[in-house]
């Protein structure tokens, strides 16, 4: 029994096959109608017994993925460069900072160095200036100075 069949049967409660726009006039189906209804359904179960064990394949769509995944990987790249770069550059300038700062210190070490050199040489030559001038006896009467220290030593 079909499905039709067994619409027909519960709607009408007759068993008599009658197509559903001719029932409601109450006429009974035609043996050639009948027939045509038949092959019909036929043919449709055929068809999709057919579809459904017919072997499937995928159909893969064009992949717009492509240029994403590489823009990606190249922008994942480029920053992955910029941070390194970035890091190399950042340790490059603390070293020319140290550097320069290791510089300044250097030069003002020199410059004290210099100027207690400077200060040295001038007390050093104060000193000098200060043993010269400071003789207990002038330089023209230095003999008879010697003389007498001389005299002194003997008695």
């Amino acid at each position: 029994m079909s499905l039709m069949d067994g619409w027909t049967k519960k709607r009408n409660g007759m068993g008599e096959q009658q197509a559903p726009d001719r029932m409601a006039a109450g006429e009974p189906l035609d043996e050639e109608l009948r027939q045509a209804l038949v092959n019909f359904r036929l043919s449709v179960h055929a068809w999709s017994d057919a579809e459904l064990s017919r072997p499937r394949t995928i159909a893969h769509g064009v992949q717009r993925r492509s240029w994403r995944l590489a823009a990606s990987v190249a922008l994942g790249c480029t920053l992955v460069a910029g941070s390194v770069s970035g890091g190399f550059y950042e340790r490059h300038q603390r070293h020319e900072a140290a550097r320069i700062a290791a510089e300044a210190r250097a030069a003002e070490q020199q410059k004290l160095v210099a100027a207690e050199k400077a200060r040295q040489d001038e007390e050093d030559l104060l000193a000098k200036v200060d043993s010269d001038v400071s003789r207990e006896t002038p330089s023209a009467m230095e003999p008879l100075a010697q003389l007498m220290a001389e005299d002194e030593v003997q008695r």
